[in-house]
């Protein structure tokens, strides 16, 4: 099964290289938002498996988006991708019904893993 990803970061060369370094490992990205608003809309209007939501944004950070995201949608995946992780960072983020947090710095490698073990259990789940 291949997983859908919704992409989010406000900085345009960050989010075009996940978009394509994702696309370039077999992920379905079904679109790309440049920030929370965007990404609270695309979310109901492209129904991804999985959010890859950056943290620090302009007008709706990642917490407040993922806020909004599983008010409407509570099953939604929603992975914070963030250069900015601490402790507190994390609790906050989980508080706001994110799935996990990943630092930017441990890289691109460990969001692909946890992308592909996500789509092994959404494969398990059919």
């Amino acid at each position: 099964m291949t997983v859908s990803v919704l992409v989010v970061d406000d900085t345009d060369h960050v989010r075009r290289m996940l978009v394509e370094m994702l696309r370039l490992d077999g992920f379905d990205v079904i679109g790309a938002a440049v920030d929370g608003a965007d990404a609270v809309h695309l979310a109901g209007e492209l129904n991804p498996d999985v959010i890859v939501m950056d943290l620090r944004m302009p007008n709706v950070d990642g917490i407040e988006a993922t806020r909004r995201i599983k008010a409407d949608r509570p099953g939604q995946v929603v992975i914070i991708y963030t250069a900015y992780l601490d402790s507190a960072i994390e609790q906050e983020a989980h508080e706001a019904g994110a799935s996990m947090c990943l630092g930017k710095i441990e890289g691109l490698q460990q969001l692909e893993r946890e992308l592909s073990r996500l789509a092994m259990e959404f494969a398990s789940d059919l």
